[in-house]
């Protein structure tokens, strides 16, 4: 979760355009994610995972809260969460040969695993429909009480359901307890081809 944390903040402070003799890192000084610093935290994190060693507790709290505080919280949360999501998918065409409902059923399966194994927890349960994941009260919250956070669920069941139904897949958090809501909803919310045909 901390490399993909750190290396969506990179993608969203990267510039859209590069000259050929452009240095980012000198000429965008301010975005963190061009920073030397970053760059040698994402190379020691990628180093750890690839020992399959984690990081402490404090650690991840410690970067949420870096994350948190910048005004586009909610997009670095969500595309970190995606990278999670998509990292272990196979070849996509070969899920579309099965029928929507065991798509479905596997896309349930899988996100519940990674966010326990993300997590060492369990975040809520699935509710009735096609994939409607709910939770109340959850640690997210404490992590982020303004709801930020929440984003990464979405990034990451979006990254497994567009791996399993097509790009079309997406996912909409609504309602939210940290905006008011009963509880946190993680929602199917469209995809182009449910079929797969």
């Amino acid at each position: 979760m901390a490399l993909a944390l750190l290396e969506a903040i990179r993608l969203q402070d990267a510039p859209g355009e590069v000259l050929d003799d452009e240095d980012p890192a000198k000429t965008l000084p301010r975005r963190l994610g061009l920073n030397d610093v970053v760059e040698a935290q994402i190379r020691r994190y990628r180093d750890e995972a690839r020992r399959h060693k984690r990081i402490t507790e404090g650690q991840i709290l410690d970067l949420v809260r870096l994350v948190v505080r910048r005004p586009d919280a909610e997009e670095v949360f969500f595309r970190a969460g995606e990278m999670l999501g998509s990292a272990t998918r196979g070849p996509s065409w070969v899920w579309r040969l099965l029928p929507l409902g065991i798509r479905l059923a596997l896309a349930r399966r899988r996100v519940r695993r990674a966010l326990r194994g993300l997590f060492r927890r369990r975040l809520g349960g699935f509710g009735r429909g096609p994939f409607r994941l709910e939770a109340r009260g959850h640690f997210l919250l404490e992590l982020d009480p303004g709801g930020d956070a929440c984003h990464l669920v979405s990034g990451l069941a979006q990254g497994y359901l567009i791996g399993l139904l097509g790009k079309g897949a997406r996912v909409r958090h609504s309602p939210c307890q940290a905006l008011g809501g009963e509880h946190c909803a993680w929602v199917l919310e469209s995809s182009e081809d449910p079929t797969g045909g």
